[in-house]
């Protein structure tokens, strides 16, 4: 009986193929618990409470509250003009005047003429005595004594005119000095020397210093956020320091080219670093709103129970939070309950993770 030969060149790939078979038995029955587990990469969310209606910012400017142009009371030719553009001034500070040769010869006609009236008055007085002297003797009827008397009236009446007159004509002088009435800075002047102006015409702009304003264009989107809101104001040149403002008014229609509506925050706690022109910002939020958390809409799962999502705990393990959901913006869920400040929710791949796994945290996810 004869031995089979072996082929000795298929020697080298039956060993390797045994080894293999072995291996793979070997990670079969648990040869893989022996290699350290990596846990799957999340990345991560560390969720804060905010107010569901954000705070807004908008451009606005520093306004004086009010702004007055001063006008002569009386018609004349414009003698003086003290002030310029940009001169602070306080109140009693003189303006501007008018040449008074005119109205000091109104007050000296007056003058002469109730002068004149007194004396008639007192001649008709004296006359008025007498006749009455004389009519209590019998010697002067009584049509007499009425025409006399009448007489004397018409002289103290046109002599009590007189004495309105002249004082209208002093009052007329005094209105040639034209005087701010408060504490401001001149923003306009609209007369020179030697211009003759008629009663009322604006001559000098006057912002007064007193009460300054943020004037901002509000969206009609956020009117109702204007109106129960509050607000801060900070300027550009000192970034650091916000004032407290207040709805002081706003535009009961909208403009016809921006459709925003003008408001006008005062600011009562405004210093000697708020000036007229500055630019300000003027910022929007809720007094006392609602608090939301805010996450990715990625982040959501529902396992037939409701919105939930996946929170990290320490250690990569994952725990499944059932959430309220108040409502959606472009890109996050608004969740009120549910969560606590600080929690770390998975943002992205929600589906694909299980309860059993764990994970790791990283900052990136590369595919």
């Amino acid at each position: 009986m004869s031995t089979p030969r072996i082929d000795r060149s298929l020697l080298p790939l039956s060993v390797a193929l045994g080894l293999s078979l072995v291996g793979c038995k070997a990670e079969s029955s648990g040869g893989r618990s022996d290699a350290p587990q990596v846990g799957r990469p999340v990345l991560v969310l560390r969720v804060t409470s905010e107010l569901r209606v954000p705070e807004r910012s908008f451009v606005g400017t520093i306004r004086p509250r009010i702004e007055s142009d001063f006008g002569f009371r009386v018609q004349g030719k414009v003698a003086k003009r003290l002030v310029n553009v940009g001169d602070v001034v306080e109140a009693g500070t003189v303006l501007a005047t008018l040449d008074e040769t005119d109205l000091g010869l109104q007050i000296d006609q007056s003058g002469a003429e109730l002068s004149a009236a007194k004396v008639a008055l007192v001649q008709a007085e004296a006359d008025l005595k007498r006749t009455l002297s004389l009519s209590v003797q019998g010697w002067t009827p009584a049509s007499v004594v009425d025409r006399q008397r009448a007489t004397t009236e018409e002289v103290r009446s046109r002599t009590l005119r007189l004495e309105r007159g002249l004082a209208l004509a002093r009052n007329a002088a005094s209105y040639a000095v034209l005087r701010a009435d408060g504490a401001g800075v001149v923003t306009a002047s609209l007369i020179e020397p030697g211009q003759v102006v008629s009663p009322g015409q604006a001559a000098i702009r006057v912002a007064y210093t007193a009460e300054r304003e943020a004037v901002v264009a509000i969206p009609e989107a956020l009117v109702t956020l204007v109106r129960t809101g509050k607000a801060s104001v900070g300027l550009w040149s000192n970034a650091g320091v916000a004032y407290e403002a207040r709805l002081r008014e706003l535009a009961p229609a909208a403009d016809a080219m921006t459709r925003t509506y003008l408001a006008r925050f005062s600011l009562p706690g405004a210093d000697d670093a708020v000036k007229l022109g500055m630019t300000a910002t003027v910022t929007l939020g809720q007094a006392e709103g609602e608090r939301v958390m805010r996450v990715p809409l990625s982040a959501l799962i529902n396992q037939g129970s409701g919105p939930s999502v996946w929170i990290v705990e320490d250690g990569g393990r994952l725990t499944l939070r059932s959430v309220h959901v108040t409502g959606y913006d472009a890109q996050n869920a608004l969740i009120t309950s549910g969560l606590v400040e600080g929690s770390q929710v998975v943002r992205l791949g929600a589906q694909k993770l299980d309860a059993s796994q764990r994970v790791r945290i990283v900052d990136s996810l590369q595919f």
